[in-house]
C-alpha cells in the first residue's frame, strides 16, 4: 500500500548519541577514534584570566572545529559554522548537542589571535608524536618539497610598489612614461613589484618560467615515507626559496620525531652545494637529482643518491678543496638503494 509520509517531525527528545546517527566509516568518527586533546585545556590556560570576563568557546571544541573544516575542505569559517548548523557529524565531533548553540564565526578568528602560531605548532607536534608511537610513521626515510599556493585575493587588490618613489618625491626627473611603461613590463628589474593592498604578506612568485608572477604563498613540507604522515610543514611568502627552508625544516623534524633522518629525497630545486653540505655534516644520505637538463631517457636523470662517506667535489685548479669553499658539489655515485620510492 502506498502511503504519504509527513514531514511535520514533533519529537521532543532524541533518544541515544548523535554518534549513532554517524555511520562509522565518516571521516570524523574515523578521526575521532584516534584523536586525544585532553591535554589541550592545560596548555591554552594562560592566556586566559580565570573569573573575568564571559565564557569562552572551550579549547577542544574550537580546535575540532577547525580540524572538520579541513577535513570536509571547508576553508571559510562563515561558512564552516553554517554547515555546523545542520552537520550533525560536526555538532557531534567538536561536542555541541542538538540544542547548543554554537560559536560565533568570529570566535574561532579571535581564538587563533589569542593562541598564536606556537601553541598550534605544538598541537602540530604532539600529534606527529602520537603518529610515531601508533607506528605510522618513524621519521628515518623522508621527503621534502616545497608548493606554490596561490593567495585567496584579487587581481584589483595589487597596487605596484615602486622603490624609487622617494626619488620622484624629492623632485628629480622622471623618466618618459612609455619608457618607464617598457621597462616596468620587461621583467629585467626588481624596481616595479606588486603588493596585494589586502594581503600583504603574499607576495609575487611563480612555479614556471612561462607563468605569469601571482600574489602566493609557499608550503614547505616533509612527509614520512611510511605511510605518507607529515612531519612538519612551514608556510612562508611565495618569493622564498626552497632550499633555504629545508634544512630547518629536517631539524623541526627531526626534533618532532625524536629519531634521526637517516635518507631524504627530493627534486632538483635543493641540488646545490649548500644543501648537500648541511645533509653532510647531519649525516643523512640524499637522493636528490641534479640540475642539467638531462635526456628523460637517459640513466644521469635518475635520482643519485649522495652519501657522506661517497661524496665528492670537483674544484678547479689552484682552489682549496676543503669543506665549505665555494666550489660547485657534484656526485659520481651509483644507482639508487632499493627500496626508495623514485621522485
Amino acid at each position: 500500500m502506498l502511503e504519504r509520509r509527513a514531514r511535520v517531525q514533533l519529537e521532543f527528545f532524541v533518544c541515544g548519541s548523535l554518534r549513532d546517527l554517524i555511520p562509522d566509516d565518516h571521516v570524523l568518527a574515523r578521526v575521532d577514534h584516534v584523536l586525544d586533546l585532553g591535554w589541550l585545556h592545560d596548555e591554552v590556560a594562560e592566556v586566559y584570566a580565570a573569573g573575568v570576563g564571559r565564557p569562552a568557546v572551550e579549547p577542544e571544541a574550537a580546535v575540532r572545529l577547525m580540524l572538520a573544516g579541513f577535513l570536509l575542505g571547508i576553508v571559510h569559517d562563515r561558512r564552516l559554522m553554517r554547515e555546523a548548523q545542520v552537520n550533525l557529524a560536526i555538532r557531534w565531533f567538536a561536542g555541541f548537542g542538538m540544542n547548543d548553540r554554537l560559536p560565533d564565526h568570529s570566535s574561532l578568528t579571535r581564538i587563533r589571535q589569542r593562541w598564536g602560531a606556537a601553541r598550534f605548532r605544538r598541537i602540530f607536534e604532539r600529534t606527529v608524536q602520537a603518529c610515531v608511537a601508533t607506528g605510522i610513521a618513524r621519521g628515518e626515510v623522508v621527503h621534502v618539497d616545497a608548493s606554490l599556493i596561490r593567495a585567496d585575493v584579487s587581481w584589483e587588490s595589487l597596487a605596484v610598489r615602486h622603490v624609487g618613489a622617494v626619488v620622484t618625491a624629492n623632485g628629480d626627473d622622471r623618466p618618459d612614461p612609455e619608457t618607464e611603461r617598457q621597462h616596468r613590463d620587461s621583467k629585467k628589474t626588481g624596481k616595479f613589484k606588486k603588493v596585494s593592498l589586502t594581503d600583504p604578506d603574499a607576495s609575487m612568485a611563480t612555479s614556471g618560467r612561462n607563468r605569469r608572477l601571482e600574489p602566493s604563498y609557499k608550503q614547505h613540507s616533509v612527509v614520512d615515507d611510511e605511510r605518507g604522515v607529515v612531519l612538519d610543514l612551514e608556510v612562508t611568502t611565495g618569493e622564498v626559496n626552497e632550499g633555504e627552508q629545508m634544512l630547518e625544516r629536517l631539524d623541526a623534524a627531526a626534533a618532532a620525531t625524536g629519531a634521526p633522518i637517516a635518507t631524504v629525497t627530493a627534486d632538483a630545486g635543493y641540488a646545490y652545494g649548500k644543501i648537500f653540505g648541511g645533509l653532510e655534516r647531519r649525516n643523512i644520505a640524499a637522493v636528490i637529482p641534479h640540475q642539467g637538463r638531462a635526456d628523460p631517457q637517459s640513466r644521469a636523470a635518475a635520482p643519485v643518491p649522495i652519501r657522506p662517506s661517497q661524496r665528492h667535489r670537483q674544484v678547479p685548479a689552484g682552489q682549496d678543496p676543503a669543506p665549505g669553499s665555494a666550489c660547485e658539489a657534484r656526485a659520481v655515485l651509483p644507482r639508487a638503494p632499493a627500496g626508495l620510492r623514485p621522485l
